[in-house]
């Protein structure tokens, strides 16, 4: 067997009442420096939360574990985790466990020996809702006859947070891409993700380790990623350090509005608007629009609806004219103002392009409709 070489290489043989499974385990000082972050930030990302609703947002009292997995394929049953990497936290350092699969044989072990059995931890993944973790409940249900039950632990998926922050200003939302523009953190001589299956199989069959190392190398930086990625995204989601464009404060501010937490919604959206030109803080005057006429400040609302309006994107401009509608009509008793605001609206949605050509027709039927009523009015 290859375990001697194995081990030369650092990973170490356990057995457990399943089989074997090999490891290499890291421990990182709290000052360790990944990219622009010293990973004991994550303390302090944690804390910015506890006054805080959000679905990335965390306490002190839980137990965040960083889990990535590397795979022999993409889907289906005859796809299995050959590594699962694990970070955590402890009180003086973090302790990273990679346990590497000794052969399909062995995959009760593997699973085994990973102590996601055990309940009440946060898992913290990049793409891991749609991935990882439905890989591994696949796996798990495989051997739910001899291992304990997996539970449903609390799920955090940073890609869902990376989207909603990065939206429209990333050119892909790869981790790699994230590092790169956002972590400062630089990949040297990384293995592309493609190679991993292969290399894994050809390490089991010969015993050769150079090239499995690089796969435990890859899975760990996108790891350590994810801690730094944590900590910036708690960063930006708790405060304005005014580093980032109007955009990506816009998408957190729309974020927030979605989630119904109004008061943290203005706070950026009302930043935006305060300090960036018209023309970038369009879509931010549009949202606060929104607000505004929630809160009964229709003069506001308004104002607000009415700056963003020759800025926006087609979609979103046809609803400020739709907006700018009702309030003329609803709230000013201004007819003529409101007809004029559906006239726009109305040239718009005759060429536009951005709706299915149902929804265009639907809503261009509404439009008309509510033309017909103004003129009514006016006789």
């Amino acid at each position: 067997m290859y375990t001697e070489k194995w081990e030369q290489a650092g990973l170490r043989a356990i057995e457990n009442k399943f089989g074997t499974v090999f490891l290499k385990e890291v421990h990182y000082p709290m000052d360790y420096v990944h990219g622009k972050y010293p990973l004991h930030l994550l303390k302090e990302a944690v804390a910015r939360w506890q006054n805080t609703n959000h679905p990335i947002g965390t306490t002190e009292e839980e137990c965040l574990v960083f889990y990535d997995t590397e795979t022999t394929g993409l889907k289906g049953v005859g796809t299995y985790i050959f590594l699962n990497g694990l970070l955590t936290m402890t009180e003086t350092d973090f302790v990273l466990k990679q346990f590497v699969l000794a052969n399909p044989s062995h995959e009760e072990a593997f699973l085994y020996e990973s102590k996601l059995w055990q309940p009440n931890q946060t898992i913290v993944t990049y793409n891991g809702k749609s991935f990882d973790w439905p890989q591994l409940e696949t796996r798990w249900t495989l051997h739910r006859a001899q291992l304990p039950t997996l539970p449903k632990q609390r799920q955090i998926d940073l890609m869902h947070s990376a989207k909603r922050i990065w939206k429209k200003e990333l050119p892909n939302m790869k981790l790699s891409e994230i590092e790169r523009s956002k972590l400062a953190f630089h990949r040297q001589n990384d293995v592309p993700g493609y190679l991993a299956p292969p290399i894994y199989l050809d390490a089991v069959r010969s015993g050769e380790t150079n090239a499995l190392m690089t796969i435990l190398k890859h899975n760990e930086y996108d790891l350590l990623s994810l801690v730094t990625l944590y900590i910036e995204a708690s960063a930006l989601l708790t405060t304005i350090d005014g580093n980032e464009t109007a955009k990506t404060y816009t998408n957190i501010g729309k974020w927030y509005k979605d989630l119904k937490e109004p008061s943290d919604s203005m706070y950026y959206l009302d930043d935006v608007t305060h300090s960036f030109h018209q023309t970038e803080a369009a879509e931010a005057y549009f949202l606060k629009g929104f607000l505004l006429k929630k809160q009964g400040n229709f003069e506001a609302a308004y104002d607000s609806f009415e700056k963003s309006v020759h800025h926006l994107d087609n979609r979103q401009q046809i609803e400020a004219y739709v907006e700018l509608a009702k309030l003329s009509e609803h709230q000013f008793r201004h007819i003529e103002q409101a007809i004029g605001w559906v006239e726009r609206a109305i040239s718009e949605l005759e060429r536009a392009t951005c709706f299915k050509e149902s929804t265009r027709q639907s809503y261009l039927q509404k439009q008309l409709h509510r033309m017909q009523r103004l003129h009514n009015k006016l006789l």
